[in-house]
């Protein structure tokens, strides 16, 4: 809930003066004009100082979310703005030589000094243009936000929207559930949509006096280098604003085929397919050249925009968390990876710090999944589906690529994930094995192979279900995962529990106090009310299941809203089918794309 609120709190704040702007009436423009002017004044540059503050209700989850915000501009260089919830709140001062992120709840302050970045930097000189970019529909509007004329403003929408004037309630209307309301000759408004949203925005006529940016008595200070600090706020607002308003460059991306050395992007009903082979540094080079864009945005997505969110919650700087992570991980991920990663960090110009960094973000998934063959399924085959259950809030769904990669001197494999990872969460090798995963508990026991990492040496190294159980076995493992592997030549599958210290195998049948009685040739595994209601659909189609209830088995409630992606393996005919989310819907909801792991295999480019 509170990456949720973080995101939609802080855009809306954002893009309320979008939503402000964006009206007009055919009859009434040059009124609605009058009423724009001082806002327009202080969004267009032409008050070089203003202050504006506003208080929204937020309806999340059920639960009216309250925000009192204030944005001060003192200056081209210097700015306040305060964000304070009830449960998270956030301070940022910026001045000419130094920027402070404060978190008031957990009395601490980030504090950078020095130079910053060209384009991802905070100064309010331009930041409109920095902070909307080409993914947010909001570049449509960016234009009327920089207009000085607010009579221009009001002709320029004219036919763009349909806005009313209510003469007797003195208020203008858009659609049916949006009404807005100018007070004070345009310095307060009030915007409600429906019965959920409600914001109060007014301009203040005098500026409160600038504090220092180093003044907060009784907070922890931590020093960060400027440079960083306002490139994590500036990448992760613009990442969150493609989010909550994607443009059609990401929800509608151009699918064009392309080919480098070692690699080639295909688009297959609409999905992303990457074919990788050579050695490690050719693949993690195609694989940068390929996806650079789709590369950037997910690891904005989560280094930035999930990192800031996190670094709000926790009172720590998130990237110190990683970094601190992958130090502990990094001696057991193997040297064929790191070369990989580095070449990829070099091909999309990224500090090979961050990209070693972002391949061991911790994945918390809580996820499904299930194996079914014998007797439970139609035709004798094994099915083994994969729910992914994990934060479509931050995105990942824009950067959704199914790789199909051949390293030199290794078993082949298909890799279900996202541009720039190269460890796996679900995937299949042309050895006839699947494997997917589900997170438990025990984040910070990263002293073992990281679970992606694990994941992806079973698809590269094992040829048979005992191979992945005695790598599992024999291997140091971090936190708590839970996992199905099946094996398409023998048709067997194991579910898993694994954490640190222990690690227990559960065969298909087998009754368990966490999963429930064993259901016959059946493995089941998720949590609470998902795993009764996939426990029930397989007991209800026992003996029936074929591809199309194997995908019904995996739909919602069983599936969450959070639903990233779905994989049916029929790992015996070397096939698979894909679902992914989109910003609308979850995976769980949209089309399967049927994929041949031994067809494309034989198709990649020598």
């Amino acid at each position: 809930m509170m990456t949720a609120f973080l995101a939609r709190a802080c855009a809306f704040f954002i893009a309320f003066t979008t939503i402000v702007t964006a009206a007009h009436a055919e009859t009434d423009s040059q009124r609605l004009g009058d009423n724009l002017q001082p806002l327009l004044s202080c969004l267009s540059g032409r008050s070089e100082s203003f202050s504006v503050v506003v208080d929204i209700d937020v309806l999340i989850d059920g639960k009216v979310q309250h925000v009192d915000g204030r944005l001060v501009r003192f200056d081209d260089h210097s700015f306040d703005l305060d964000l304070i919830h009830s449960d998270y709140s956030v301070r940022i001062r910026r001045r000419p030589g130094a920027t402070a992120f404060a978190l008031p709840h957990h009395k601490t302050v980030f504090l950078g000094s020095g130079d910053v970045d060209v384009s991802d930097q905070l100064s309010p000189l331009g930041i409109t243009d920095r902070l909307v970019g080409s993914g947010s529909m909001l570049t449509m509007v960016v234009p009327m936000l920089q207009q000085t004329d607010s009579a221009a403003v009001g002709h320029m929408l004219t036919g763009l929207l349909k806005m009313d004037f209510n003469a007797d309630r003195q208020h203008w209307t858009l659609r049916d559930d949006t009404s807005l309301q100018f007070h004070n000759d345009g310095k307060q408004i009030e915007i409600n949509v429906g019965d959920q949203h409600r914001a109060a925005l007014t301009i203040q006529d005098s500026l409160p006096e600038m504090a220092k940016v180093d003044d907060w008595s009784d907070f922890k200070i931590v020093v960060l280098k400027r440079q960083e600090l306002e490139r994590s706020i500036a990448r992760g607002t613009r990442r969150a604003l493609e989010i909550l308003s994607p443009s059609r460059l990401l929800t509608s991306p151009q699918q064009k085929a392309r080919k480098v050395p070692a690699g080639e992007l295909r688009w297959i009903e609409g999905q992303r397919i990457v074919l990788l082979n050579g050695t490690p540094e050719e693949i993690g080079d195609a694989h940068g050249r390929l996806l650079s864009a789709e590369s950037q945005r997910c690891i904005d997505s989560v280094l930035y925009t999930f990192g800031t969110v996190n670094t709000i919650r926790t009172g720590r700087w998130f990237r110190h968390d990683l970094d601190a992570a992958y130090a502990r991980l990094a001696p057991h991920i193997p040297e064929d990876h790191k070369r990989e990663t580095l070449a990829f960090a070099k091909a999309i110009n990224i500090d090979p710090s961050t990209a070693h960094a972002i391949n061991v973000f911790p994945e918390l998934f809580h996820c499904s999944g299930f194996a079914v063959s014998g007797a439970a399924s139609k035709d004798g085959k094994l099915y083994h589906g994969r729910v992914l259950d994990y934060m479509t809030t931050i995105g990942l769904q824009d950067a959704a690529t199914t790789f199909i990669v051949a390293v030199d001197g290794k078993h082949a494999f298909a890799n279900i994930g996202y541009a720039g990872f190269i460890g796996s969460v679900s995937g299949m090798n042309d050895q006839a094995i699947s494997l997917g995963e589900m997170g438990g508990h025990g984040e910070g026991q990263w002293d073992g192979v990281p679970m992606a990492t694990l994941m992806r040496r079973a698809l590269e190294e094992c040829s048979t279900l005992d191979d992945v159980m005695t790598l599992w076995h024999d291997s140091p493992r971090t936190c708590e995962y839970y996992y199905v592997f099946a094996d398409g030549k023998s048709k067997r599958a194991v579910g898993v529990a694994a954490d640190p210290n222990s690690i227990e195998f559960i065969m298909p049948g087998q009754s368990d106090q966490r999963l429930g009685e064993g259901i016959p040739e059946v493995l089941a595994l998720s949590s609470g009310s998902r795993l009764e209601a996939l426990r029930e659909r397989i007991q209800q189609r026992y003996g029936e299941i074929d591809v199309e209830v194997a995908q019904w088995l995996m739909s919602r409630p069983v599936a969450m809203k959070s639903n990233l992606h779905n994989v049916l393996f029929i790992p015996e005919d070397g096939v698979f089918y894909v679902a992914n989310a989109t910003h609308q819907e979850p995976a769980a909801n949209r089309p399967y794309v049927k994929l041949d792991l031994d067809a494309l295999l034989r198709s990649m480019t020598p």
